[in-house]
């Protein structure tokens, strides 16, 4: 005979894109009614991946708070206006050997080539943000390329924050006049700093110059010829 048995318990559940309910029933009343043994609610906060337009959107019409987790020079070279910034590594100023070591390392190298600054994990971050937002607060979550704000956005849903979202990729992705912006460039090349800049406007005036270059031994084969011959040979 079907039905719910005296020594073993039936589970009803309904999923949703948050998470699981159950129900969990063990054995019948007189009236044949379940009798309730245990009420289980998980919710699972899902993260929210969107492109900037989406992104412009949910702020605009959702209500979304932005939380930008850039380090602060790429902050202070251009944020969105409204945002919150708490970023997720920080400066490290620390003056043991083996950080000294390191900084001047990494000084040499990306500090130099890419206007990184030497940085270490902000250990504050999720507190902050919990001091500024309520759990069930609706919180876009920034950086430059979109890798800083996925690894940002995992401490939050684990944190216990239940509206996540980020834009996958990050604020080089953004065109301009979508957001108030507040710096000295805009929000798409903030992240660009150092010799690299440098490096492809040579390497523009140098890609300029050969194809010149080949237009005119190509158009004016006479000409080229005699600038060449003009030339000492080694």
């Amino acid at each position: 005979m079907a039905g719910i048995s005296s020594c073993c318990s039936s589970a009803l559940s309904s999923r949703s894109n948050l998470g699981t309910f159950s129900l969990r029933f063990n054995n019948t009343r007189r009236d044949g009614t379940p009798r309730i043994l245990r009420t289980s609610l998980r919710v699972n906060a899902e993260i929210e991946y969107v492109n900037a337009e989406e992104a412009k959107r949910l702020v605009a019409e959702e209500g979304y708070s932005i939380v930008d987790v850039r380090d602060r020079t790429q902050y202070e070279r251009a944020h969105i206006k409204s945002c919150k910034h708490v970023p997720l590594f920080i400066e490290n100023t620390d003056n043991d050997p083996g950080t000294i070591v390191k900084r001047q390392l990494h000084n040499n190298f990306s500090g130099l080539f890419y206007g990184l600054p030497f940085t270490k994990p902000n250990t504050e971050f999720v507190q902050t943000v919990k001091n500024q937002f309520s759990p069930d607060s609706k919180i876009l979550v920034v950086c430059q390329e979109g890798l800083r704000s996925a690894g940002a956005a995992n401490k939050l849903e684990a944190a216990g924050f239940q509206n996540i979202a980020c834009i996958t990729s990050g604020l080089q992705s953004v065109k301009p006049g979508w957001f108030d912006v507040e710096g000295s460039t805009e929000l798409q090349d903030a992240g660009k700093a150092g010799l690299v800049q440098v490096q492809g406007k040579i390497s523009a005036v140098l890609g300029t110059v050969l194809i010149c270059a080949y237009l005119f031994i190509t158009f004016f084969p006479d000409q080229a010829e005699k600038i060449i011959a003009l030339v000492p040979s080694s």
